[in-house]
């Protein structure tokens, strides 16, 4: 059980220990799993909460996870490769990767309802902005053309340093564009979403554990059989 006085008020007033709540969540955001499937595997432990009350801990629990997982990332490299993808209800989900990256950690995402320059300078300024991230020598895009003026006005207010080159060049994201399949079918088995708000909590969910396998956190070893352990551990810290 949850002792620290401070973690256990973002438990207050749920019914189900911290434990539960995220297994629940974890269950949820690694597997294709629906909200009724994880009310069904829960009433299967002796454990009764409605799927309305799953995905109320999802939208509380899941963008939780992700800002805890963040202060404890691995520092990334100075190779950054940053690819987009339109998903239905018009909503755009940037999801970068650093060079050699699967060992590392990625710089973020962002859910916009544009994607146009103004969008990729916000993502570009919140990835350079995390404390993990050194300065990137190299920028790989997919060729978007919302990339080169967002750099561009990013270089002329100091943000990204001038050196820093930009490579259009789609076929070097196919590692990305692979690492990310994970999260697109979670996305898919999720059947689309119903509000922006609901996209971006869940999407922060997916990322977290997909970083929390990939062993990018200081304290994670990957592997399915540990996920829910470093979930708890993450809440407790």
């Amino acid at each position: 059980m949850f002792r620290v006085p401070s973690i256990c008020g973002l438990f207050k007033w749920r019914q189900f220990e911290p434990e539960v709540i995220l297994l629940a969540v974890g269950w949820y955001l690694r597997f294709s799993l629906s909200y009724r499937d994880v009310e069904e595997l829960l009433a299967e432990r002796g454990l009764h909460a409605d799927h309305v009350t799953v995905w109320r801990w999802l939208q509380r629990y899941a963008p939780e996870m992700e800002r805890r997982l963040r202060s404890r990332l691995k520092p990334t490299n100075d190779s950054w490769r940053v690819d987009s993808d339109l998903h239905p209800g018009e909503r755009q989900v940037a999801l970068p990767l650093p060079g050699g990256g699967l060992k590392r950690s990625d710089p973020g995402f962002l859910l916009s309802a544009k994607q146009d320059a103004a969008a990729a300078k916000r993502f570009l300024a919140k990835a350079l902005g995390r404390a993990n991230h050194p300065a990137p020598q190299v920028i790989n895009t997919d060729g978007h053309s919302a990339y080169p003026p967002a750099i561009a006005r990013l270089k002329a207010e100091g943000a990204l340093e001038r050196d820093c080159r930009h490579r259009p060049v789609p076929y070097l994201n196919n590692v990305l564009e692979q690492d990310h399949r994970a999260i697109k079918r979670r996305i898919n088995a999720s059947q689309h979403f119903r509000s922006f708000w609901g996209a971006w909590r869940t999407i922060a969910g997916y990322e977290a554990i997909h970083m929390i396998r990939k062993s990018q956190g200081s304290a994670s070893s990957g592997g399915a059989v540990l996920l829910h352990h470093f979930i708890v551990m993450y809440f407790r810290n």
